[in-house]
């Protein structure tokens, strides 16, 4: 695979690349990948995430499984008293007015019946932005639940666990820098999409 030389290339970390198998372009958002790979002429394509990228150009790589743009993750914070898990939940609340998510982020504070513990504040996000919410969460400073769970099947147990939810809400990034659809797919002639900040 090769990629396009890039000014400053250490600004294209947490950006990915795409192989359209015939060429390869760099500088892509995880909703502009999911675009690619759900139009039926680039299913076949394959994305790779910037992990890590030098001055020097050189760039570490990591691949995605298309899967990964079509599932749901996220973080469960359990508590034993719903006094707890509200607080939780205003927490993270307060903390992405202030702090917004890297993502399009939902949060539903509630009550698993049986469930041990059995308050919760969940959120809930898409699948490619594990390890920036990770990084979040690290970042406000969020140390919630007695008890933390996560990852896609986690997320499945607890929709299948019927939880009665208490409140939600839903948050966003401070700024979406993925371009529409058909932005997209009409440059994909283009080996480099965008020239980060």
């Amino acid at each position: 695979m090769k990629l396009p030389h890039l000014e400053s290339p250490e600004r294209y970390t947490g950006l990915y690349v795409f192989d359209f198998g015939d060429q390869t372009a760099v500088g892509y958002t995880a909703d502009e990948i999911a675009v690619l790979l759900e139009s039926e002429k680039y299913a076949d394509g394959k994305a790779f995430r910037i992990h890590r990228a030098l001055p020097d150009g050189t760039m570490e790589l990591q691949g995605v499984a298309r899967e990964k743009f079509q599932l749901e993750d996220g973080f469960l914070f359990y508590r034993g008293q719903v006094r707890d898990a509200r607080s939780d939940f205003e927490a993270l609340d307060l903390n992405a007015s202030e702090t917004p998510p890297p993502c399009r982020m939902k949060g539903q504070l509630s009550k698993i019946d049986g469930g041990q513990p059995p308050y919760l504040t969940a959120i809930l996000f898409p699948a490619e932005f594990t390890h920036d919410i990770s990084d979040w969460l690290d970042r406000i400073g969020f140390n919630g639940g007695d008890l933390v769970e996560g990852g896609p099947s986690r997320v499945t147990d607890y929709y299948q666990a019927q939880p009665v939810l208490i409140d939600r809400r839903q948050w966003w990034p401070a700024r979406d820098p993925s371009r529409p659809a058909e932005e997209v797919l009409a440059s994909t002639h283009l080996q480099v999409q965008r020239v980060p900040a």
